[in-house]
C-alpha cells in the first residue's frame, strides 16, 4: 500500500466537542451573533443555539427584546451553522443542560473573569461541561443598535426649545 492509499484509511478529524450550546437573546441579529455561531460550530459536531425567551431576556437585561421570540427563533434556526434551536425558559443554565445535554457551552469573552462567568464555569465543571469563550464583537452589539434606534425615535430638539413648554 502506498502512503497515498494509507491516507484514505484515516478518519476525518473530529471536532473537539460532540454537542455545543450557544445561548443568547439574538435580538437585532448582527455580525457578532453570526461570529459566535460560526466559531461555535467549528468546535463541535452538532450546534444547538439557545434562544432566550422574551421573559428571560427581560429578567436578565431589564427590557424585552425588540424582535419577538418566534421571529428570533426562526432567524437563528435558519443560520447554516446551527443544527437546532432551543427556547431557553429558565435562568439556570444547568437546568437547560439537563434538557439539551451539551458537552460545551460557548459565551462571549465579555463573560470571562466576571462573577457570572466564574459561576458558570464552576457549575459546569461539576458536570464535565467545558465553557469556551469567543471574542466579543466590540464594534456591534444589540445594545448599541437599540440605542441608535431609540435616538432615531426621539423627537428632534430645536435649539433653544424647552421640552414640555406650553404656549
Amino acid at each position: 500500500m502506498t502512503e497515498h492509499d494509507m491516507s484514505d484509511l484515516v478518519a476525518p478529524a473530529r471536532r473537539p466537542y460532540r454537542v455545543g450550546y450557544a445561548p443568547g437573546a439574538y435580538d437585532l441579529f448582527h455580525i457578532g451573533h453570526l461570529n459566535i455561531l460560526r466559531h461555535a460550530r467549528s468546535q463541535c459536531d452538532y450546534l444547538v443555539a439557545g434562544v432566550v425567551s422574551d421573559e428571560m431576556a427581560e429578567l436578565a437585561k431589564g427590557r424585552r427584546p425588540m424582535i419577538p421570540l418566534v421571529e428570533r427563533l426562526e432567524i437563528v434556526r435558519s443560520v447554516k451553522y446551527v443544527d437546532a434551536a432551543f427556547v431557553e425558559t429558565v435562568p439556570d443554565k444547568v437546568e437547560t443542560w439537563k434538557q439539551v445535554r451539551f458537552d460545551v457551552i460557548f459565551k462571549g469573552d465579555d463573560w470571562r473573569g466576571t462573577p457570572k462567568g466564574d459561576r458558570l464555569e464552576k457549575d459546569f465543571a461539576a458536570h464535565g461541561v467545558d465553557v469556551v469563550y469567543f471574542p466579543y464583537t466590540v464594534h456591534t452589539s444589540s445594545t448599541q443598535l437599540r440605542r441608535a434606534l431609540d435616538a432615531l425615535a426621539e423627537p428632534a430638539q430645536v435649539p433653544g426649545q424647552v421640552t414640555g413648554e406650553r404656549r
